[in-house]
């Protein structure tokens, strides 16, 4: 019988944790489960007869991080974990003690780590391997779990189909407490795509929430759970520390009544994931609606118009200017340390007057903490009648305290944002002082664009990202941009350009990407300025012809005109490829715009 046939007159019961129930069973905490596929096979498939024992019919391979990142091997070595898992598996379910019991075997698939060296290419060549390596071994179900966003999915998808039509495919993905997955992404936008994609069979929730959190997200969404088959697989709840170690309370029977209440939501496919044991799956199939999910014809669903961002742009002044075809610009202001705000707002009075069309602010860059971005922008914009652009960072805020200042920000009339990662800490106040990095720039992106569809449809929030233009291949550099692209970035400023070769980095990057640039401009004010950033800044590179035009007799007057005749020089070499310049004004020197051409 297939899981399709069973699906149809019955509810599936899904094993729970593999990796917390291992580390619990064993006493190795943070040692993956994976590992012990290759030396002990035998406790592995332990759990299994345990979850068998307890009433399953969905057991899934011990294979979530089985990837070359992960495990620290080559493909190989990953091909030979997901075998001995399939193994272990199959000789588990045959060893069983009660043979009258139907259980299926799902090959079990995590997203896969990504840094910054691998390209979306290699990320997607690695699915598509260890999809090959299930398929090859003739496994009929597949189990994509925890994902975040679905790009790769959507490739995988089709993919796998084409060699094996009749698999069946289940996507599920994590969002947190209020709904939103890491990318930013909302969960009933995540289901909703789930349910429209041709050839995923079951999608649903794992991870991320416990029972409590997962049942009053599903009643919010009666409507999309008779569409397309639903699994359901929350955590047992929230971890504790305990003596250095991250436990899970016993809360079986709080986990079973929810999971009963979730059960009787028209639910297919029902189960656990971290912190669950088999004491709680077993309380969950004492408890639970064996009624067949019902699944209408499916039909497709209306996901809204999507919105037209150009549309709605041309009520923000600073991205029209962009099609205008003049040249854009932008110029930071570092925001005071202490409550000394006059010179910043005499400095956004000199550029009022200036031929400058926004003002950006800073957020604590360097990780030393200055008057908060947002607030300052307020003010300026408030008093001064200039346009503002926070830089909003990942480093200090969780998603929650994120989410409340953009939304403070857009009631208080902010429409334009640089999202950046953010400088880390410095290493000498990481004893007190901890970075959020929850989430990257890209993350925070997508979670913003989500606000815009959500929040913010009639006049959506703009914003930008950071170019790293001379970080690695270009190849990297330019996929990178894409992603920011496809999480909504409408523009791009760089860091400081000095050097012939960086701007023929940033021409090589234009002709590949069709987005806007504002293109770094940062005056060297002195000789000793000069040889800092030389030096001192990473990812800058400032030729030795220019310190040479620097020395240390210089007085401040002539020091400035040399700066602005280098900037006037690179600006010239840029003109062609820059949209605009953003100018980093060195201690806030805002009279050194009268001395540059723009």
């Amino acid at each position: 019988m297939t899981i399709q046939e069973y699906l149809s007159g019955h509810k599936i019961l899904a094993q729970g944790a593999m990796g917390t129930y291992y580390s619990q069973k064993t006493k190795k905490e943070g040692l993956l489960s994976e590992l012990a596929n290759f030396k002990q096979e035998e406790v592995i498939k332990n759990i299994h007869k345990e979850y068998l024992e307890a009433g399953v019919n969905l057991l899934l391979t011990n294979t979530f991080s089985a990837n070359k990142e992960s495990l620290s091997m080559d493909m190989e070595g990953v091909a030979e974990c997901i075998k001995k898992a399939i193994k272990i598996g199959r000789e588990a379910i045959q060893e069983r003690n009660n043979t009258e019991q139907l259980v299926f075997l799902a090959g079990d698939i995590g997203p896969i780590p990504e840094n910054g060296d691998k390209t979306k290419k290699e990320v997607l060549q690695e699915y598509k391997e260890i999809c090959d390596v299930f398929l090859q071994e003739e496994v009929s179900i597949l189990v994509f779990e925890t994902f975040v966003e679905l790009n790769y999915i959507r490739e995988l998808v089709p993919y796998i189909k084409e060699k094996k039509q009749d698999i069946f495919l289940i996507v599920n993905c994590c969002v947190n407490k209020n709904g939103y997955a890491r990318s930013g992404i909302r969960y009933t936008r995540l289901l909703e795509e789930l349910i429209e994609m041709d050839g995923v069979d079951a999608c649903g929730l794992n991870c991320g929430v416990g029972s409590g959190h997962m049942l009053q997200l599903l009643q919010q969404i009666p409507n999309l759970l008779d569409r397309k088959y639903i699994m359901i697989a929350p955590n047992a709840g929230y971890p504790e520390q305990l003596q250095n170690r991250m436990v899970f309370l016993n809360n079986s029977n709080y986990f079973s009544d929810n999971m009963s209440e979730i059960s009787k939501m028209n639910v297919a496919i029902l189960g656990g994931c971290c912190g669950t044991t088999p004491s709680h799956i077993k309380k969950l199939r004492e408890q639970m609606d064996t009624a067949p999910a019902c699944v209408q014809e499916l039909q497709k669903m209306d996901l809204g118009d999507s919105i037209d961002y150009q549309k709605n742009k041309k009520k923000n002044a600073f991205w029209e200017k962009f099609s205008t075809g003049n040249k854009v610009i932008a110029v930071e202001l570092d925001p005071p340390y202490d409550g000394n705000y006059d010179k910043v707002m005499e400095c956004a009075q000199v550029l009022k007057k200036c031929n400058v069309d926004m003002i950006t602010i800073a957020d604590s860059p360097m990780g030393r903490s200055r008057v908060d971005s947002i607030l300052m922008g307020v003010k300026i914009a408030n008093e001064i009648g200039m346009p503002v652009m926070p830089h909003l960072c990942c480093r200090d805020k969780n998603m929650i305290a994120m989410r409340s200042s953009i939304l403070g920000a857009y009631v208080n009339g902010l429409r334009n944002f640089l999202l950046v990662t953010g400088d880390p800490v410095p290493s000498e106040n990481r004893k007190i002082t901890t970075s959020v990095f929850d989430y990257h720039s890209i993350h925070l992106m997508q979670f913003v664009k989500e606000m815009n569809e959500e929040h913010f449809v009639e006049e959506p929030l703009v914003y930008g990202g950071a170019l790293n233009y001379g970080r690695g291949k270009i190849d990297i550099v330019v996929e990178r941009m894409k992603k920011k692209i496809e999480a909504g970035a409408s523009y791009f400023l760089t860091q400081p350009i000095y050097s012939d070769e960086d701007i023929e980095r940033i021409r090589q990057i234009k002709e590949r990407v069709d987005t806007k640039i504002l293109c770094g401009i940062m005056p060297l004010v002195s000789y000793r300025n000069a040889n800092f950033i030389k030096n001192e800044m990473t990812g800058i590179n400032v030729p030795d012809e220019i310190i040479e035009r620097y020395h240390p007799d210089m007085d401040k007057e002539e020091a400035e005109w040399v700066g602005a005749q280098v900037v006037n020089e690179i600006i010239e070499k840029l003109s062609p490829y820059a949209d605009g310049y953003y100018f980093m004004l060195p201690f806030n020197r805002v009279s050194l715009m009268e001395k540059i051409k723009i």
